[in-house]
């Protein structure tokens, strides 16, 4: 349903036969586990309407969106949605009240400068110094700026410029992402972006050009949904396996959705490292203990009856 640009490193009898892009974060097992679900609540006509989503593009841009423009959530009451989650133990579900996934906006940063020979950089204006610092000072805002109790990261993931080894680009372009739950320090964070970039470049005789793009907002579980959700997950896995995870700064677009219905989001707990299934997501070794599928399945039949009272 939605993969991602890895190289898939496993032996499992379902990994990728497509080079080059493998399911690294589990949505092949969340298409099983809505097929599973939605055939189940059919043949069980229980009453009241209940609408299954298959999203493609949670990986990229704009499926959530597209969704919505196309109806989805016209008279929806409320949504709930699971994720396979391999920092929990197989037979385990994270339930949670308030935020649980941040605010993700995307950063891109070109640094421009003068390029010349790399043996006279005296007659250059270097735009890979600049960047380079320009990257470590970003960093003061999350540890200077931000008060301790609010959560932020900047991070940049991509550095690129240049082709030569003995040249001097004229410019850098530097990619990453601001991630934030707090409405009001998300607001905030292109204009300290900005401020940082555009002085520390200048004081190296470069300029910059900052674009941040928003994106997803805050994943935020509704307190009334979310009870409902951990009634459900105590009668599939018991009390003593609902558990509460630790808010991420990794981003959903669930999110979209919530924005149209209250909603909670829940994570099925799919690790289980005595069988060497336990790495992290967007990794190439990814993979998921398929008792995970079951008890995510039984999980959604048991959140709709919740919802149907």
């Amino acid at each position: 349903m939605d993969a991602l640009p890895i190289q898939e490193d496993s032996r499992s009898p379902h990994a990728s036969e497509v080079p080059g892009v493998m399911h690294a974060c589990g949505h092949d097992g969340h298409v099983a586990m809505g097929v599973a679900a939605a055939r189940l609540a059919a043949a069980r006509r229980a009453p009241g309407t209940v609408r299954v989503l298959f999203q493609p593009a949670e990986e990229g841009e704009g499926g959530a969106q597209a969704m919505v423009a196309a109806g989805v959530m016209q008279d929806v009451a409320l949504a709930v949605g699971v994720h396979l989650w391999n920092e929990l133990p197989v037979g385990t579900l994270g339930v949670k009240t308030g935020p649980l996934m941040a605010a993700v906006d995307r950063l891109r940063i070109v640094v421009r400068g003068r390029g010349g020979h790399g043996g006279k950089p005296h007659r250059s204006a270097d735009p890979v110094v600049a960047a380079a610092h320009v990257i470590t000072t970003l960093q003061t805002i999350v540890s200077r700026e931000v008060p301790p109790t609010l959560a932020g990261v900047v991070t940049l993931g991509s550095v690129h410029g240049g082709q030569a080894f003995n040249v001097i680009p004229d410019e850098v372009t530097l990619l990453g992402t601001i991630r934030t739950f707090d409405a009001d320090l998300r607001r905030s964070m292109p204009e300290r972006v900005s401020r940082i970039a555009a002085g520390v470049t200048e004081a190296l005789g470069c300029r910059a050009e900052v674009e941040v793009r928003p994106g997803n907002p805050p994943v935020v579980n509704d307190p009334e949904v979310a009870e409902r959700a951990r009634r459900a997950a105590a009668r599939v896995v018991g009390e003593e396996n609902v558990v509460e995870p630790e808010p991420t700064m990794g981003g959903e677009d669930m999110a979209i959705y919530f924005e149209r219905a209250p909603g909670c989001f829940v994570f099925v707990g799919s690790a289980n490292a005595a069988r060497g299934l336990d790495q992290p997501h967007h990794s190439p070794r990814f993979d998921f203990d398929e008792d995970a599928l079951l008890i995510g399945t039984e999980f959604l039949l048991q959140a709709t009856k919740e919802a149907l009272g």
